[in-house]
């Protein structure tokens, strides 16, 4: 299994900041999604993918969206906590795929541009 290099929106940045959601968890979570292990394959790239909340497991925890392309990246767009809501709206699912497709679809050098803009924050 190769390394895939993990990404995050600055407003998927944002929310998992407040909610406590560490890199930490998106790295575990990327390795279970390089296992076949996700909740829905939803088209364009973009996965479902839960994250346990601390102390409670996944059930009660995060729902979140990622773009995924096998052994070269993946790009965290939207999470929510299971408590919120069930599961998001048509439009912003639709969203979700556009934002897929767009950041999957990048070379390296426009990676590495929005990386140096502060559009996308690297996973360490």
């Amino acid at each position: 299994m190769s390394i895939v290099r993990i990404f995050k929106i600055k407003a998927f940045h944002r929310w998992a900041k407040s909610e406590s959601v560490t890199d930490k968890m998106l790295k575990n979570a990327v390795i279970e999604i390089a296992k076949g292990l996700v909740e829905a394959n939803l088209g364009a790239g973009l996965l479902k993918k839960r994250i346990a909340r601390f102390g409670e497991g996944k059930r009660g925890g995060y729902r979140t969206f990622v773009g995924y392309r096998e052994d070269e990246r993946s790009v965290f767009f939207f999470g929510f906590p299971k408590s919120d809501e069930d599961d998001i709206k048509d439009d912003l699912l639709e969203k979700l795929k556009q934002m897929s497709d767009f950041y999957l679809s990048f070379s390296n050098e426009k990676i590495e541009q929005y990386v140096k803009s502060g559009d996308l924050i690297e996973v360490k």
